[in-house]
């Protein structure tokens, strides 16, 4: 079954303004209501018919229009959210921490956990919502696209914003990449 992994909208505003958990601005809006419309042209037996997101405003706000055209409720799951950012690192030093961990690989991140694991973990999520919309972030989509693709490379593309990959969940816990979506030069700093 395949399943849909969509990066959430243009966000109100980026990491390090005063609002950590910011809604979607006037443009964002407009890029939910068309990644809306995209899904719902898909052919009847590849349209997603439940709705995932990550815990996150920009993403519930992102999911909410093709939720509410479905008539389902939004699945909120934090397995498929932000990349957790280390305690050691100061909110003011997130941009610097992620452009670090963007140069490498999953397994040379440096933080409280083993990112390594935490990408296969999100795969495995995604994984799990065969015949799903998955709302969520320009990091996790990497690791799903990264894992699919057999690579450790933190940032193998740039999903756009309201940029929809689609995958194909095996039955058995894996991801099979299928198409990336748009590609941008969308700064996530």
């Amino acid at each position: 079954m395949r399943v849909y992994m969509i990066r959430h909208g243009k966000p109100s505003s980026t990491w390090g303004d005063a609002d950590d958990d910011p809604g979607l601005d006037e443009a964002g809006l407009a890029q939910a209501r068309a990644a809306a419309d995209a899904l719902l042209a898909l052919p009847e037996g590849e349209r997603p018919t439940r709705v995932v997101s990550s815990p996150l405003r920009r993403c519930r706000e992102t999911a909410a229009p093709f939720a509410a055209a479905l008539g389902v409720e939004v699945v909120v799951d934090p397995r498929v959210g932000e990349i957790p950012t280390p305690t050691a690192v100061a909110p003011a030093d997130r941009s610097a921490w992620l452009r670090d961990a963007f140069a490498g690989r999953w397994g040379e991140i440096v933080g409280d956990l083993d990112y390594d694991a935490w990408r296969r973990s999100v795969a495995s999520a995604v994984a799990g919502y065969a015949g799903a919309a998955v709302f969520s972030h320009y990091v996790a989509i990497n690791a799903a696209v990264s894992t699919a693709e057999g690579h450790d490379l933190v940032m193998g593309f740039r999903p756009d914003h309201c940029s929809i990959q689609t995958f194909e969940a095996d039955g058995e816990g894996a991801l099979i990449l299928i198409a990336r979506g748009r590609e941008a030069a969308t700064q996530v700093l």
